[in-house]
Protein backbone atom coordinates (compact mmCIF):
# COMPACT_ATOMS: atom_id res chain seq x y z
CA UNK A 1 0.00 0.00 0.00
CA UNK A 2 2.81 2.56 0.79
CA UNK A 3 4.31 1.84 -2.74
CA UNK A 4 1.25 2.52 -4.25
CA UNK A 5 0.79 5.71 -2.22
CA UNK A 6 3.85 6.81 -3.72
CA UNK A 7 3.24 5.74 -7.04
CA UNK A 8 0.34 7.68 -7.47
CA UNK A 9 1.75 10.68 -5.74
CA UNK A 10 4.46 11.21 -7.91
CA UNK A 11 1.99 10.66 -10.89
CA UNK A 12 -0.16 13.58 -9.99
CA UNK A 13 2.79 15.45 -9.24
CA UNK A 14 4.66 14.59 -12.97
CA UNK A 15 1.21 14.43 -14.61
CA UNK A 16 -0.88 17.38 -13.67
CA UNK A 17 2.38 19.51 -12.06
CA UNK A 18 0.82 22.31 -9.73
CA UNK A 19 2.95 25.16 -8.50
CA UNK A 20 7.07 24.44 -8.21
CA UNK A 21 6.33 24.18 -4.15
CA UNK A 22 3.96 22.29 -4.40
CA UNK A 23 5.63 19.84 -6.86
CA UNK A 24 8.69 19.27 -4.95
CA UNK A 25 6.47 18.32 -1.91
CA UNK A 26 4.44 15.73 -4.17
CA UNK A 27 8.03 14.40 -4.76
CA UNK A 28 9.25 14.25 -1.54
CA UNK A 29 6.00 12.57 -0.17
CA UNK A 30 5.88 9.58 -2.76
CA UNK A 31 10.21 9.17 -2.24
CA UNK A 32 9.63 9.25 1.63
CA UNK A 33 7.08 6.44 0.75
CA UNK A 34 9.11 4.25 -1.52
CA UNK A 35 11.71 4.79 1.68
CA UNK A 36 9.20 3.80 4.17
CA UNK A 37 7.83 0.81 1.98
CA UNK A 38 11.70 -0.42 1.72
CA UNK A 39 12.07 -0.31 5.19
CA UNK A 40 8.56 -2.14 6.63
CA UNK A 41 10.12 -4.97 4.23
CA UNK A 42 13.12 -5.24 4.96
CA UNK A 43 12.10 -5.20 8.97
CA UNK A 44 9.38 -7.89 8.54
CA UNK A 45 12.10 -9.87 7.13
CA UNK A 46 13.18 -10.50 10.49
CA UNK A 47 11.70 -12.25 13.49
CA UNK A 48 11.15 -11.35 16.96
CA UNK A 49 12.72 -14.16 19.83
CA UNK A 50 11.66 -14.45 23.53
CA UNK A 51 14.90 -16.21 25.43
CA UNK A 52 15.49 -16.56 28.63
CA UNK A 53 17.76 -13.37 29.16
CA UNK A 54 16.84 -11.25 26.27
CA UNK A 55 14.15 -9.95 23.45
CA UNK A 56 15.75 -9.67 20.31
CA UNK A 57 15.22 -10.19 17.05
CA UNK A 58 16.76 -12.74 14.49
CA UNK A 59 19.20 -10.70 13.23
CA UNK A 60 21.13 -10.58 16.56
CA UNK A 61 19.49 -7.07 17.62
CA UNK A 62 18.73 -6.39 21.11
CA UNK A 63 14.95 -5.31 22.10
CA UNK A 64 15.17 -5.55 25.95
CA UNK A 65 16.55 -7.45 28.35
CA UNK A 66 14.79 -9.63 30.86
CA UNK A 67 16.01 -7.95 34.24
CA UNK A 68 15.77 -4.70 32.98
CA UNK A 69 11.38 -4.45 32.01
CA UNK A 70 9.85 -3.41 34.99
CA UNK A 71 6.37 -2.95 33.54
CA UNK A 72 4.11 -4.99 31.01
CA UNK A 73 1.58 -3.07 29.77
CA UNK A 74 -1.16 -4.34 27.12
CA UNK A 75 -4.20 -1.77 27.98
CA UNK A 76 -6.73 -0.38 25.44
CA UNK A 77 -5.17 3.10 26.12
CA UNK A 78 -1.45 2.30 26.21
CA UNK A 79 0.31 4.00 23.64
CA UNK A 80 1.33 0.66 22.09
CA UNK A 81 1.07 -1.13 18.18
CA UNK A 82 -1.98 -2.71 17.29
CA UNK A 83 -2.44 -6.30 18.58
CA UNK A 84 0.94 -5.52 20.40
CA UNK A 85 1.96 -5.12 24.03
CA UNK A 86 4.14 -1.94 25.66
CA UNK A 87 7.26 -2.59 27.71
CA UNK A 88 8.81 -0.14 30.31
CA UNK A 89 12.38 -0.84 30.55
CA UNK A 90 14.50 0.49 33.74
CA UNK A 91 17.45 1.67 31.66
CA UNK A 92 17.22 4.36 29.26
CA UNK A 93 18.20 3.30 25.41
CA UNK A 94 19.10 4.92 22.38
CA UNK A 95 15.88 5.01 19.70
CA UNK A 96 15.30 2.17 17.03
CA UNK A 97 12.34 1.24 14.71
CA UNK A 98 11.44 -1.85 12.99
CA UNK A 99 8.65 -0.33 10.84
CA UNK A 100 5.88 -3.08 11.75
CA UNK A 101 7.23 -5.38 14.51
CA UNK A 102 8.76 -3.16 16.97
CA UNK A 103 10.14 0.65 18.28
CA UNK A 104 12.01 1.97 21.29
CA UNK A 105 11.99 5.66 22.66
CA UNK A 106 13.68 5.95 25.41
CA UNK A 107 12.44 3.52 28.18
CA UNK A 108 9.40 2.47 26.54
CA UNK A 109 9.46 -0.36 23.81
CA UNK A 110 6.09 -0.97 21.87
CA UNK A 111 6.36 -4.48 19.91
CA UNK A 112 3.55 -5.81 17.24
CA UNK A 113 1.97 -4.22 14.28
CA UNK A 114 2.16 -6.58 11.54
CA UNK A 115 1.99 -9.55 13.97
CA UNK A 116 -0.61 -11.29 14.78
CA UNK A 117 -2.57 -11.30 17.56
CA UNK A 118 -2.10 -14.97 18.86
CA UNK A 119 1.63 -14.45 18.34
CA UNK A 120 2.08 -11.28 20.57
CA UNK A 121 -0.30 -12.79 23.00
CA UNK A 122 1.66 -15.94 23.07
CA UNK A 123 4.88 -14.13 23.79
CA UNK A 124 3.26 -11.53 26.21
CA UNK A 125 2.36 -14.55 27.96
CA UNK A 126 5.55 -16.00 28.07
CA UNK A 127 7.32 -12.57 28.90
CA UNK A 128 5.32 -11.90 31.81
CA UNK A 129 6.00 -15.32 33.22
CA UNK A 130 9.53 -14.58 32.89
CA UNK A 131 9.59 -11.18 34.56
CA UNK A 132 7.04 -11.94 37.30
CA UNK A 133 5.10 -8.96 36.73
CA UNK A 134 1.04 -9.70 35.60
CA UNK A 135 0.50 -7.66 32.28
CA UNK A 136 -1.71 -4.18 32.91
CA UNK A 137 -5.11 -4.98 30.95
CA UNK A 138 -6.49 -1.19 31.62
Amino acid sequence: MLSTVGVLVIYVAIATPPEPVWQMFLLVVGGASFWLAYRMWHATSDWIELTETELRTGAGHLIARIEDIEAIDQGVFAFKPSNGFLLKTKEKAGNSWAPGLWWRLGRRVGVGGLTTAAETKFMLQGLSALVGCPTDRT
